[in-house]
């Protein structure tokens, strides 16, 4: 059998090895720093995500919260208002009630004093002298001894005198009352008529009498879920007596049917001006403010 011998040269693919060897590690290093920037890149995408959420997370908390408090709010301003309204109406009603209370007091009062009074002198005229025996004579007995002096049975001579000087004791007691009470008289007197001077008007004796006109403010308002109506008269307290006041609220409660109440398109300058002046003035939030001049300018009412 034939034997053939070849010899092959393997330097050039051992180059060739050698030079994709070190392609390969460099592929490899290259993966590696991918590897590593992907890793950084993950994590930082991460870190991203966790952020947002956690501020996504934050905001919707906050927004929640905020959106509970204002309604919170509002329902206690709502609350507090009412309870505002109950409470002039309850001030309204005790008033009333106060006022009729002490006039009809005033009114039964009067009554029993009379009746009183003519019980008293019925009593008294049934047996007269024994009354009068009672209520007279019975205080003359009992101050006899204040009113007069003691007397010793034995008339000596120092006796005599000790009782002259008791009696000139009791005389000068007495004349110091006497003076004493008409130095008080005299002094009250005039008192009174300084006091009587400053209070009556001095225009010669005469008193001027003419129309004197009062403002007064009629308002008609309903402060419940009733639908009742309450009526109140507003009148200046300067130089008006009760009994000019009584007179005017009668005056006014028995024109107040005939009165004729019409639409107001807008309130007046002034009242606008005065209400926002207030406003302004205030210390609550602007949401309170701007929602308070609202209301005002949307509001319509009848006037007389």
């Amino acid at each position: 059998m034939a034997t053939f011998n070849y010899t092959v040269d393997t330097q050039p693919m051992a180059n060739e090895l050698n030079s994709v060897s070190r392609h390969v590690d460099v592929t490899t290093g290259a993966v590696i720093a991918m590897q590593t920037a992907v890793i950084v890149a993950e994590e930082r995408a991460a870190d991203h995500v966790c952020a947002n959420v956690n501020r996504g997370f934050y905001s919707l908390i906050r927004s929640q919260i905020s959106q509970k408090l204002a309604k919170l709010q509002s329902e206690v301003d709502s609350n507090v208002m009412q309870l505002v309204q109950q409470k002039n109406a309850l001030l309204g009603i005790k008033n009333r009630m106060q006022r009729d209370y002490n006039m009809i007091s005033r009114r039964y009062i009067k009554l029993f004093n009379g009746l009183n009074t003519n019980l008293k002198n019925r009593v008294f005229e049934l047996d007269k002298p024994t009354i009068d025996f009672a209520r007279k004579e019975i205080d003359k007995v009992s101050n006899r001894t204040k009113y007069l002096s003691a007397t010793i049975p034995i008339s000596q001579l120092e006796s005599i005198s000790v009782s002259q000087k008791i009696l000139a004791s009791n005389v000068k007691q007495k004349g110091l009352g006497a003076i004493n009470s008409m130095k008080s008289f005299i002094h009250e007197m005039n008192m009174q008529k300084n006091l009587t001077d400053q209070i009556l008007i001095n225009d010669k004796g005469v008193v001027n009498i003419g129309k004197c006109y009062i403002p007064v403010v009629l308002y008609e308002c309903n402060s419940d879920k009733t639908e009742h109506k309450n009526i109140n008269i507003v009148m200046p307290d300067v130089e008006l007596s009760s009994i000019a006041k009584s007179v005017i609220r009668n005056a006014v409660y028995s024109e107040f049917p005939e009165l004729e109440w019409k639409q107001k398109t807008a309130p007046s300058q002034e009242l606008s001006s005065t209400f926002s002046r207030l406003v302004s003035a205030s210390t609550k939030s602007s949401r309170i403010k701007d929602l308070s001049l609202q209301l005002f300018q949307s509001n319509n009412y009848l006037t007389i």
